[in-house]
């Protein structure tokens, strides 16, 4: 199929100012159950004439209830087009629309499928794609770095000929395990309902389900964090640190949860997404 026939038959675009809106399961048979928005993806373009071919995918956090699509989604967006990064916020389906497992990695492997699918069309090089996540958000692009095959599009009949995996992850103060001991409730509930099974408690959390070639992760948490317990991203370090994998760990004393790139109130937090920028060029994620 060509870029412009997938384009027209399965992802409609259209344009929304400077952005692009990307419907993400437009035509596909069977891909909606129950009461829901349909999942979409906003894409901001490199702002100052400088693309360096990076994309990121963005998922914003909200208990897998809800989504914060300002604070952890345009805002970052926006950070992210002034480095010369196009960067695509994902509205994935959540809680509050009667959604749960497997909606969330579904929204999320079908946008890496669409991103990279479409790699000339976006100007991006689909080897530096990578996946930042928030809270909830940090759980599922964590998800999706530790799966390397495409299973839940398969289920949906999409036969994907790119890797759903991202190049790197970025989970910032992210829920990491559904384990009584550090659990969030509230993002454990939304996404396993009350009626969870203990094979499902243990497939989604994440820290016992680390693989060996897991990609690169940069990760934030701060201990006084009020939402989500920072032992999430301690138990997910380690886990790296367990497997091999290349991470750099940033723990914070202050900076409390949901101050995305713009609203955090500590001296210690205000500059991390410039660590994060730090980072990628060092690890050849993006250009100088």
């Amino acid at each position: 199929m060509s870029l412009l026939s997938f384009i027209i038959s399965s992802v409609a675009f259209h344009a929304f100012g400077q952005d692009t809106i990307v419907k993400l399961w437009k035509d596909v048979d069977g891909a909606f159950e129950g009461k829901q928005r349909r999942p979409e993806l906003r894409v901001f373009y490199p702002k100052n004439g400088v693309n360096t071919g990076t994309c990121m995918l963005i998922c914003p956090g909200g208990s897998y209830h809800h989504l914060a699509l300002k604070s952890e989604g345009k805002e970052v967006a926006e950070w992210f087009a002034n480095q010369g990064v196009t960067a695509f916020v994902l509205r994935y389906r959540v809680g509050y629309y009667g959604n749960h497992q497997p909606a969330m990695i579904e929204d999320f492997q079908r946008a890496m499928q669409i991103i990279r699918q479409n790699a000339d069309f976006f100007h991006i090089n689909p080897d530096r794609v990578g996946a930042i996540g928030f809270s909830a958000g940090g759980h599922l692009v964590t998800h999706g770095g530790i799966l390397a095959d495409s299973r839940y599009l398969k289920a949906k009949g999409i036969d994907c000929k790119v890797s759903t995996r991202p190049n790197f992850v970025v989970p910032v103060y992210p829920v990491v395990s559904m384990q009584d001991s550090i659990v969030h409730q509230r993002s454990r509930k939304n996404l396993l309902t009350e009626h969870y099974t203990k094979e499902l408690q243990d497939r989604f959390s994440l820290e016992l389900q680390i693989p060996a070639d897991m990609p690169p992760v940069f990760l934030v948490a701060c201990k006084d964090d009020p939402v989500v317990d920072y032992r999430n991203s301690v138990a997910l370090h380690n886990a790296l640190k367990d497997k091999g994998i290349k991470a750099e760990f940033h723990l914070f004393n202050e900076g409390g949860h949901g101050f995305g790139v713009a609203r955090t109130k500590s001296d210690e937090t205000k500059d991390w997404q410039l660590k994060l920028k730090d980072w990628m060029i060092e690890n050849n994620f993006l250009t100088k």
